[in-house]
């Protein structure tokens, strides 16, 4: 099998350095190139072939929610979000922009070739440590935007405004689906949907893949993004389905 084409974008040389040190030694990543700053990764990602970008939010000449706009959209790599998570509202941004993935900084080094592997094969993955905040902050942030700004949002209550096609596109789910979704969305992993639906993780498994492709979504993030803005989970819930 060919190796996974990586590159590092982040403006700190020191923590490109730790990174590349870290992957150099997995023979089934190749880090292909280092840059220091958004516009340097959008031009490497168009003059070379890149499979994985992990990419640091902060940095001068473009930043890098920008630049994964502009590389996912022109579909020249996938790119995993590098963050310090002192600043959770990057994300929000760096969801709509196409990222497919978020990493803490200081993540061990088992998590981050897990997760280089994990956004190679076609999956999307948010650190553990901050799923459920990452979510619930999402949610707030879009019943925020839907509210006029004059109007205090309650934290669990606001009233959101589905899209038609959206509504069209969550009503093509069978039941199942529509359960795994929403787990999906609240954060739980294909083993914990798995155990508190009492089936088999490949089912599970089997259940995600079909619910993508109906609601026309490429992966768990943007399945996440769906389920709120479709009005299917609401801020402030924790996890519904079969199993509550």
């Amino acid at each position: 099998m060919e190796p996974i084409r990586l590159l590092l974008a982040d403006d700190q040389a020191l923590v490109r350095a730790g990174f590349a040190m870290m992957l150099s030694v997995e023979e089934e990543i190749e880090v292909v190139g280092e840059v220091a700053n958004g516009q340097e990764a959008v031009d490497f990602a168009a003059a070379h072939p890149v499979d994985i970008i992990l990419m640091d939010v902060q940095m001068p000449v473009l930043d890098g929610i920008r630049a994964t706009e502009q590389i996912v959209g022109a579909g020249r790599a996938k790119v995993i979000i590098l963050t310090t998570f002192e600043r959770d509202d990057y994300l929000f941004d760096a969801i709509r922009a196409g990222a497919s993935g978020f990493l803490l900084k200081n993540a061990d080094p088992d998590d981050l070739v897990d997760a280089v592997h994990a956004v190679a094969g076609g999956h999307a993955l948010l650190a553990p440590e901050v799923t459920v905040r990452v979510i619930e902050r999402f949610a707030r942030h879009l019943d925020a935007e839907q509210q006029p700004s004059s109007i205090p949002v309650p934290q669990a209550a606001a009233v959101q405004q589905p899209d038609p096609e959206q509504q069209k596109l969550l009503a093509s789910l069978t039941a199942r689906e529509r359960e795994v979704l929403e787990l999906v969305a609240t954060g739980l992993s294909n083993a914990e949907i798995a155990s508190r639906m009492f089936v088999a993780e490949a089912t599970v498994k089997t259940h995600v893949s079909n619910l993508l492709g109906k609601i026309q979504v490429r992966d768990r993030v943007q399945a996440v993004v769906f389920a709120y803005e479709s009005g299917l989970i609401l801020a402030g819930d924790t996890g519904r389905g079969a199993a509550d």
